[in-house]
């Protein structure tokens, strides 16, 4: 069976309200931000053990959290010190609320390991994955920027298993069409899907895979890249679950809607679409 999670904030409404909903469809777990109240300044040790009581009184789990969102760049020197701390916060938010996994955007990597900021990434992760493994925690990168190789090679040459991934198929369509369409090009959907793998990339990162979203993606003709209710969209759903399968995954889809006008329904469909899967 697959465990179905949802990332609560998409649904706009409170966030405990949010959870009781995931708990009345039927969901094992929830994905949480850390937006305001929710997140490791606003919560202390007596607040984050309360908020783990009220999501097992659910019958739920965490299944990570969700945090940076594409406002941090670790291959950037500008206030490095500053997000490696509050990096390693996270982490401790994320073994305290006992899922011990924290997803997130990252900065976008680069190609060539001679660029500058590929050793600073390097260092960076490194740091992160350190602290993890001290406190009991794994960061979840979330795919899209790089092709799964390039990601890998991070992965590797940083060599903790407190360096992880969230693998989003959705985001690898998205960013490739984002880089090809801009200055008036057009998407080319036989390069990028060669390139960015979205379903097969499953089988580059393999084991590294400890969380993922559920979300679907195209481009319409060639040229306007959007993110669609899942199931609708370019990923071939069934070969998905079945290429984590063949790489030993046995975690969490949490459902990511981050547009449309129906949120609780697209949602509320994407629950009913995984169930069949």
């Amino acid at each position: 069976m697959i465990k179905i999670a949802i990332m609560v904030h998409n649904l706009k409404m409170d966030v405990y309200d949010g959870m009781r909903f995931a708990a009345e469809k039927g969901c094992q777990g929830v994905h949480l931000a850390c937006v305001q109240g929710i997140n490791p300044r606003d919560m202390d040790a007596a607040g984050r053990k309360e908020l783990v009581r009220f999501v097992k009184g659910l019958g739920l789990e965490i299944s990570a959290i969700c945090a940076w969102g594409g406002q941090v760049d670790l291959g950037n020197p500008e206030n490095l010190d500053k997000h490696i701390e509050e990096g390693k916060r996270l982490l401790e938010f994320a073994a305290d609320l006992e899922c011990g996994i924290w997803q997130g955007h990252c900065g976008i990597m680069p190609h060539d390991k001679t660029d500058p900021k590929w050793a600073r990434f390097v260092d960076s992760f490194g740091q992160l994955a350190k602290h993890g493994e001290k406190v009991g925690a794994r960061l979840a990168i979330e795919t899209g920027p790089e092709p799964p190789e390039v990601m890998l090679d991070m992965i590797n040459e940083v060599g903790s298993s407190s360096l992880a991934v969230n693998y989003d198929p959705a985001n690898l369509i998205l960013w490739p069409a984002r880089y090809q369409l801009q200055d008036g090009g057009t998407y080319d959907r036989e390069k990028a899907f060669a390139e960015y793998k979205p379903v097969e990339g499953v089988k580059v990162l393999g084991k590294h895979i400890i969380h993922t979203h559920a979300k679907d993606a195209m481009v319409i003709d060639n040229k306007t890249r959007m993110e669609v209710p899942l199931g609708t969209g370019w990923i071939d759903w069934p070969k998905y679950v079945e290429n984590l399968k063949s790489v030993g995954y046995d975690g969490y889809f949490a459902i990511e809607r981050e547009v449309g006008a129906d949120p609780v329904g697209d949602i509320t469909r994407a629950i009913e679409f995984l169930q069949t899967l």
